[in-house]
């Protein structure tokens, strides 16, 4: 494996206990227009972008006004009702500050908007710790797309094969691999090992991740090689 140089980071389930939050969002503001929809439904949805979701979801077209209005309150219900008692996963400020003691870059890939990214990097602590951010407003497709993985290689100006994206969904995993990029996965977002397949490690959360760092693929950095 060649020397790993950057850390592309989802954030939603991986950094952040959000994953159950944005589903029940999700719920309740298709609720609120007469669409009711099991929460187990969205929640195996979630990690990609908003515009996928919807019409696998509701076939409501995330474009349509009625698609609009859903998504727009779902982003109020969700920064309102749920993003005050979000947590960080175990370990993440920590495993991120081993990331940069190590030598390595870390650019954050996120479905979240923009305006919604910046509290959640607080709430684990990363905000003034991420070189760069891209999200759903700086690529044109949504994950599984590869865009917002190519969007922050792009920022990085690093090759696919010396970064490293680190996520908690099927979604990620995809992403990073269409975009030539490994991927290791976290189950703390609620997928399990083969549900995570095609991810070249999978680890408990960021905390086990950090308890096994220097056995992890995170351990071939430039400083090592």
């Amino acid at each position: 494996m060649k020397s790993i140089r950057a850390v592309i980071l989802d954030v939603d389930g991986t950094l952040v206990d959000s994953n159950d939050a944005h589903a029940r969002a999700w719920v309740e503001a298709l609720a609120e227009h007469d669409n009711e929809v099991p929460f187990e439904k969205v929640r195996g949805l979630i990690g990609m972008g908003g515009d996928k979701l919807l019409p696998r979801v509701a076939e409501i077209d995330a474009e349509s006004p009625t698609g609009k209005r859903i998504g727009a309150r779902r982003k109020v219900l969700f920064r309102e009702r749920y993003l005050p008692h979000l947590t960080p996963t175990p370990g993440a400020k920590q495993l991120i500050e081993r990331m940069r003691r190590s030598g390595l870059r870390l650019a954050v890939a996120s479905s979240a908007k923009a305006d919604e990214l910046e509290p959640l990097l607080a709430i684990c602590g990363a905000a003034n710790l991420i070189e760069h951010t891209t999200s759903s407003d700086d690529a044109d497709n949504s994950k599984p797309d590869p865009d917002i993985v190519a969007a922050a290689l792009k920022k990085l100006s690093l090759p696919a094969a010396e970064t490293i994206m680190l996520g908690d969904t099927p979604y990620d995993v995809e992403a990073a691999n269409r975009a030539g990029v490994a991927t290791i996965a976290l189950r703390c977002g609620g997928w399990n090992d083969a549900e995570l397949a095609g991810a070249i490690a999978v680890y408990a959360d960021p905390a086990d991740l950090l308890e096994h760092f220097d056995t992890s693929p995170l351990s071939v950095t430039p400083a090592r090689c």
